[in-house]
């Protein structure tokens, strides 16, 4: 079979990803193009061309090489599209990074086929349909990079994952009898899809009880219908150390996809019509997704020209991503949850907010994803996953791997009052009022208000 000339976007494409990061118009546009925050470290891009994807017999992989105009070309005889793409998850694996990969079309239809079963974390974002529906278990699922095992990052709330007892931290074992030793997070996503009203079953281990036997089930979890829906909010009502009763605004971002902006500010408006005077976002378990939603999110709470995030690029050079004339919607006092389920766009986001002063972080040191990857569709309808940047926060702190560290633990022990009496003097005790975190954070808000820091 002839093969098609690979003078194609793919290769122009290729020949432009060069990471020229010094121009700083460069990044913002290619953020704006939907880049995703991801932990990978990638430094080539392939370009795939063959007519067919399921009779392919040869292929053409090019390499942008990294300081040369030219570009590297290798012809490959290969009898399958299965046998195209093993070849370049091969010589992708050899940059010894899990999340460096090409997806093939058969695990990138989630778009086109939106209600097959679990999403794929890397392309859950902007690769979901709009409406937000899937069929599936509602998992957020990740290769843990310290470890390389499979991960639960979150469950979708209510889900028939949540629903079984599945939590954050729990590692993937088997699916449906089949270890997962050495299966990427798209591989064990396509074991655990399927139609609703069946079921899958899952060996896992607590995260809880690590090292111990006991510390690992079997669970059957049947598939169901999933509505998505990024945000949920309440008024919570807090009552002041002097007294007065007040209401705070919470509001609870699952993930950054498209819409998470203005679904956001829409929340915000509302909460303040409702009469808000302070407020909790609540980014915990929250696994990333658009940097860019990330980055609208925050100029959603901050005023003037702000530095939201510092993108680096693979030759070190520091590039600051400013907001321009930004007019925040509220001012009230801000606290913001996290936990080491909060990773990537949402360490951004919690970093824009933290160093600028806008907002005190309560919980738990964050996942630590802190690179900046991009997603690009080939022509045969397959995805590569391409790091473009590593990301610092305003005030330079380095996240990957590393994470950030809240301002206060999620504990009750700092309370001038135990909790049993704070619960008292609620009028009615929700789940929300009964979070320690939220309580927690319902204090800080207090010392912002007795200390007149709100910003």
């Amino acid at each position: 079979m002839p093969m098609r000339s690979c003078a194609s976007d793919n290769v122009k494409l290729a020949e432009s990803s060069k990471l020229q990061l010094n121009n700083r118009k460069d990044l913002i546009e290619s953020i704006a193009k939907g880049f995703v925050g991801f932990a990978a470290a990638a430094t080539a891009l392939a370009s795939i061309c063959f007519d067919s994807p399921a009779f392919a017999e040869s292929l053409t992989v090019a390499f942008p090489a990294s300081r040369a105009p030219e570009t590297m070309v290798e012809i490959f005889p290969l009898k399958s599209a299965d046998a195209a793409y093993g070849k370049i998850s091969g010589m992708l694996s050899t940059l010894g990074d899990p999340f460096t990969r090409i997806i093939s079309p058969k695990k990138t239809h989630c778009r086109n086929v939106s209600n097959k079963g679990i999403y794929l974390q890397e392309y859950q974002s902007f690769r979901i349909g709009s409406d937000g529906n899937l069929q599936g278990v509602g998992l957020f699922i990740s290769v843990e990079p310290r470890t390389g095992h499979l991960v639960v990052l979150s469950c979708v709330e209510d889900s028939p994952a949540a629903r079984a007892g599945i939590h954050e931290g729990d590692e993937l074992i088997e699916i449906n009898g089949e270890r997962l030793d050495g299966i990427d997070s798209e591989a064990a996503a396509l074991k655990l899809r399927g139609r609703a009203g069946t079921s899958v079953t899952v060996k896992v281990h607590s995260g809880k009880d690590v090292g111990r036997e006991s510390g690992i089930r079997e669970v059957n979890i049947p598939r169901g219908y999933i509505k998505l829906s990024p945000i949920s909010r309440t008024i919570i009502p807090h009552r002041t150390p002097d007294g007065h009763l007040t209401k705070t605004g919470y509001v609870k971002l699952s993930a950054f996809s498209q819409t998470a902006a203005a679904d956001m500010a829409n929340t915000i408006h509302e909460l303040e019509s409702e009469g808000a005077h302070s407020y909790i976002l609540d980014l915990r378990n929250n696994p990333g997704g658009l940097v860019k939603a990330g980055l609208d999110v925050a100029q959603i709470w901050l005023d003037g020209d702000e530095t939201l995030v510092n993108a680096v690029d693979r030759e070190g050079h520091t590039l600051p991503i400013n907001m321009v004339d930004g007019h925040a919607i509220t001012h009230d006092p801000l606290v913001v949850l996290v936990n080491e389920g909060s990773a990537s766009a949402s360490e951004i986001l919690a970093g824009a907010l933290h160093d600028n002063g806008r907002a005190i972080l309560v919980g738990h040191k964050t996942f630590g994803k802190g690179k900046i990857q991009s997603v690009t569709e080939l022509h045969d309808g397959s995805a590569l996953f391409v790091t473009v940047a590593k990301y610092l926060s305003p005030a330079l702190h380095d996240i990957d791997h590393v994470g950030i560290t809240p301002d206060v633990q999620c504990t009750t022990d700092m309370l001038s009052s135990p909790k049993e009496s704070l619960l008292k003097n609620k009028s009615s005790v929700s789940s929300l009022e009964a979070d320690s975190c939220i309580m927690v954070a319902e204090h800080e808000l207090d010392v912002q208000e007795s200390r007149g820091t709100a910003s």
